[in-house]
C-alpha cells in the first residue's frame, strides 16, 4: 500500500523524508552519469519507469479491507542498479501522489524509503547473490522481483508499528498485526509481479541483448588474450620490433641480430 496523506505523525513523517533524501540525492548522480555518459539507455530508462509506474498504480482490495498492490520496482534495480531506481520510483510516487490520490505528499518520504529504496536494495542484493552462485538468470530475476515486492511491504508494515504501536502489545504486536493483514494478498502479488518480471526481461534479451551485455545482465564479449604482442603474431608477448604488450615481458630482435628486452 501507498501511506495516505497525513496518515503518519508529523513527526513520523518528516523523519522518513529527512532518510530517504540521501538516496534520492546520490540516485540523481547516478542517473545524470548514465544519461550522460550512455545516451543510448534512456530508451530503457523510461521503459523501466513506466513499468513501475503501472504496477504500482493497480490499486487491488484486500480482503483484509485494506489495499494492495505490486511496485514493479525490482526490474529498474537490475537493470540500472538500486541507486537510479531511488529516482524512478520517487518521480513515480510523486506523479501518483499528485495525479492518482495515491499515497501524498505529507507521506511521499514514507512511501519512497520502502518502496523506492529498501526494496530496490533488498531485490538488487538478492538476484547478485543468487547470480554470483550461477543461479540462471531468469530464477535470479523472479527471486529478484519477489523480493523487492514483498520487503516493501515488510518495511512499510515497520513504518506503521512504529507510528501506531499496539496499546497492550507494543510495536511487536502492531507489526504482527500489520504483516498479516498485508501478507494475504502481497504473497501472491509478489509471485505475480515475479513471473511478470521475467517475462518482461525475456523480451528484452531478444530486443536489446547488446544494451544488456552493457549493464552487467547478460555477460558481455571476452577481452582479448592478455600478453598478445602489438608488434607481431606472437602471443607469448614477443614481437618482430622488440615490442610486447604493456606490462608484460619478452624478447625480440633489434635489427642487429642482439636481443632486446622488451617491456
Amino acid at each position: 500500500m501507498h501511506i495516505a496523506e497525513g496518515f503518519l505523525p508529523p513527526a513520523h513523517a518528516i523523519a522518513w523524508g529527512a532518510a530517504s533524501a540521501p538516496f534520492v540525492v546520490h540516485g540523481v548522480r547516478s542517473l545524470t552519469r548514465e544519461v550522460r555518459e550512455h545516451p543510448e539507455s534512456t530508451l530503457l530508462l523510461g521503459a523501466s519507469g513506466a513499468f513501475t509506474f503501472v504496477l504500482s498504480a493497480l490499486k487491488l482490495p484486500s480482503v483484509t479491507g485494506s489495499c494492495s498492490h505490486p511496485t514493479g520496482t525490482g526490474l529498474g534495480a537490475i537493470l540500472f542498479r538500486p541507486p537510479v531506481m531511488a529516482v524512478l520510483g520517487t518521480i513515480t510516487l510523486l506523479f501518483q501522489a499528485l495525479l492518482l490520490a495515491h499515497g501524498g505528499l505529507t507521506t511521499l518520504g514514507a512511501n519512497v524509503f520502502s518502496m523506492a529504496i529498501a526494496g530496490p536494495w533488498a531485490g538488487y542484493g538478492t538476484y547478485r547473490l543468487l547470480r554470483r552462485f550461477d543461479v540462471p538468470l531468469m530464477v535470479a530475476v523472479f527471486c529478484g522481483a519477489f523480493v523487492a515486492d514483498l520487503s516493501t511491504y515488510c518495511v512499510t508494515s515497520v513504518q506503521l508499528a512504529l507510528a501506531f504501536p499496539d496499546p497492550g502489545s507494543g510495536f511487536l504486536g502492531a507489526l504482527g498485526t500489520f504483516g498479516a493483514v498485508f501478507a494475504v494478498t502481497q504473497i501472491p502479488l509478489a509471485v505475480s509481479e515475479g513471473l511478470l518480471t521475467v517475462l518482461v526481461m525475456r523480451l528484452l534479451v531478444q530486443s536489446s541483448k547488446g544494451e544488456l551485455s552493457r549493464l552487467g545482465v547478460l555477460p558481455g564479449r571476452k577481452p582479448d588474450p592478455e600478453g598478445t604482442g602489438t608488434g607481431g603474431p606472437g602471443t607469448d608477448g614477443t614481437g618482430t620490433d622488440g615490442t610486447g604488450t604493456e606490462g608484460t615481458e619478452g624478447t625480440g630482435t633489434d635489427g642487429t641480430g642482439t636481443e632486446a628486452v622488451a617491456r
